[in-house]
């Protein structure tokens, strides 16, 4: 009788556990950076500050809010390389990079904002230039923070830079920035020194839940 009560009382535990683990679901807004692998996008490795694109290459930035770059938004719209530098010509000394400027959804966009339409251009720079510096050629203004995020592509957004929201797109945590989408993530993880509320909140409900199970148990033998 014991057992049985006490699988029962499991069993009904779990969905309450888990909810409270995904109250806690939580992302970064931020600028995400990509490159064009053949017909896919992939998640750049380095910053594009590190960069150093080839002549033909194709690069994407996106404004989302995601938690981590496994579920970063991609840049969406055309990303050909022929198509964004046809009216460009080779030049020499000089490179082209094709760049898809992706600004995302108003559901994304900070609290009185509205994102721009998406653009690509065609950045002509010298050859040993950076990413950053091919994007500073067609997208200013470009804002960066003291840890050198990209904060804003041609000034949007006007304020904020790599914040915690919640997963209603609130702000969740104004103070707490994502350096990349990894260390968003990491961020996340971590979650501070303590438990958080959630977890406090489900250990209460085992208290409780459990008190009542063994008071039913008793009183029934």
């Amino acid at each position: 009788m014991i057992r049985r009560a006490t699988v029962l009382f499991l069993a009904a535990l779990l969905p309450l556990l888990a909810g409270a683990g995904q109250a806690q679901a939580a992302g970064y807004r931020y600028w995400s950076f990509w490159e064009r692998d053949g017909s896919a996008w992939t998640y750049a490795t380095v910053g594009p500050s590190l960069s150093r694109p080839a002549d033909g290459d194709v690069q994407g930035f996106r404004f989302s809010v995601s938690e981590d770059s496994g579920d970063a938004a991609k840049p969406r719209g055309a990303a050909g390389f022929d198509t964004i530098c046809a009216k460009t010509p080779a030049k020499d000394g000089t490179k082209r990079v094709a760049l898809v400027i992706d600004f995302g959804t108003p559901g994304d966009a900070p609290s009185g904002e509205k994102p721009p339409a998406g653009r690509t251009a065609c950045a002509q720079v010298a050859e040993d230039a950076t990413t950053a510096e091919a994007l500073a050629s067609v997208a200013k203004p470009l804002r960066y923070d003291s840890n050198a995020l990209l904060c804003a592509i041609a000034g949007y957004p006007a304020k904020g830079c790599g914040e915690q929201v919640a997963t209603d797109g609130k702000d969740s945590s104004p103070t707490e920035t994502a350096g990349t989408a990894e260390t968003a993530g990491s961020a996340e993880d971590d979650g501070g020194s303590g438990p958080s509320v959630g977890l406090i909140a489900g250990a209460a409900v085992v208290v409780v839940l459990g008190a009542a199970a063994v008071w039913q148990v008793r009183r029934r033998a």
